[in-house]
């Protein structure tokens, strides 16, 4: 019993300088991590901006809007820019979300969201075909925000 109390206790005193050293070694660093801002590259296919814009300002803001008000992320927003050749994009999609976590189980979080205006899976697959012929996605990357000290 002796023996257990003092195994424990070691393991106890071994967990401390380890919690007590990663907490000094991220005091060190000349910055803080903040927001996830998840990047969706697109292309829209010619002659197909104006048509897509009206996706994102329909069914996308409202999805993304309720996904807002139930906490599941914290922001969005949608910028154009001027491709610098044929193959960059034409948009950008933004999400903004608290942390890595936020990204754990989004789809479950957000699919009653996503039935109640898109529909059933079904309908939902067939709208994201509609969608193809309207737009390419280039790309997907995870930025992360450093806030400088």
């Amino acid at each position: 019993m002796q023996l257990k109390t003092r195994a424990l206790g070691a393991l106890a005193g071994l967990v401390s300088v380890f919690a007590l050293t990663a907490g000094a070694i991220a005091a060190d660093r000349a910055y803080t991590e903040e927001v996830i801002i998840q990047v969706s590259s697109i292309r829209t296919e010619p002659g197909m901006y104006d048509e897509y814009m009206k996706y994102l300002a329909g069914p996308y803001k409202q999805f993304m809007e309720e996904q807002k008000k139930a906490g599941i992320i914290l922001d969005y927003a949608v910028y154009s820019v001027v491709p610098r050749v044929p193959s960059d994009p034409d948009l950008y999609l933004t999400t903004t979300l608290k942390d890595m976590a936020a990204l754990e189980c989004v789809d479950g979080r957000s699919d009653p969201i996503a039935e109640k205006i898109f529909g059933s899976m079904q309908q939902q697959n067939a709208a994201g075909v509609e969608r193809g012929k309207m737009r390419s996605l280039i790309g997907e990357e995870l930025i992360r925000q450093l806030v400088l000290k």
